[in-house]
């Protein structure tokens, strides 16, 4: 590693550490609170990445659109294959407008077909500027039936609204301003870390559990 490197990683780390602050849920005794520890972490109209039995969670909100999302997509994908001990939960917060929204309707539409990890690497992964058309057309290539997407957005596009409609005031209440932001374990990160930082936050998530 050279020191222009070393300095480089340092500095992200040092930046990393300022951005993390305690994630503070609201008390469990509250059924209406978007806040709850249970809603963020344990959303049963998510589905659940990586280990479902880890012992960390790490919670994105994504947007389709967001370029940085999507540059860091293969490196979170990595360190969480290779700790293979975190719970991963992609909560897509369609902030950039209508292409953004439709992805995201038709991502959480292809978890009836249990092709949910497909619909979303395939979203995720698009270099072209994101449309209905090129939507539909990464989709398909992934193995999702379209046609069935659609019939199960149509027949449950009110549950699919609340998800999203969750996932948008869970995000500002947490207080972050834009995408990609995270929760990884009991810390708010916002922003987009790299792979060493992710492993840094991993571990420090860790650390905290056990105290």
């Amino acid at each position: 590693m050279t020191r222009k490197t070393f300095a480089a990683s340092l500095a992200t780390l040092l930046l990393l550490t300022a951005a993390m602050l305690p994630f503070q849920a609201r008390a469990e005794d509250d059924d209406g609170d978007i806040l709850r520890e249970a809603r963020i972490l344990r959303d049963p109209a998510i589905p659940v990445l990586g280990n479902a039995d880890g012992d960390i969670t790490i919670v994105e909100y994504f947007d389709y659109q967001c370029p940085y999302c999507r540059k860091i997509s293969p490196e979170l994908a990595k360190v969480v294959r290779d700790d293979g001990h975190v719970r991963l939960i992609f909560k897509d917060w369609p902030i950039f407008g209508g292409p953004s929204i439709y992805a995201a309707r038709m991502t959480l539409a292809a978890k009836y077909q249990d092709k949910f990890a497909e619909a979303h690497e395939a979203l995720i992964s698009l270099k072209d500027k994101l449309s209905e058309a090129n939507a539909d057309a990464a989709l398909s290539a992934a193995g999702i039936d379209l046609a069935r997407a659609k019939a199960d957005l149509a027949a449950k596009g009110s549950e699919i609204d609340a998800v999203l409609a969750r996932n948008h005031e869970q995000a500002m209440g947490l207080g972050f301003q834009g995408t990609p932001a995270f929760i990884i374990g009991r810390f708010r990160v916002p922003g987009a870390p790299n792979a060493q930082a992710f492993k840094q936050a991993i571990a420090d998530a860790r650390k905290a559990a056990r105290k």
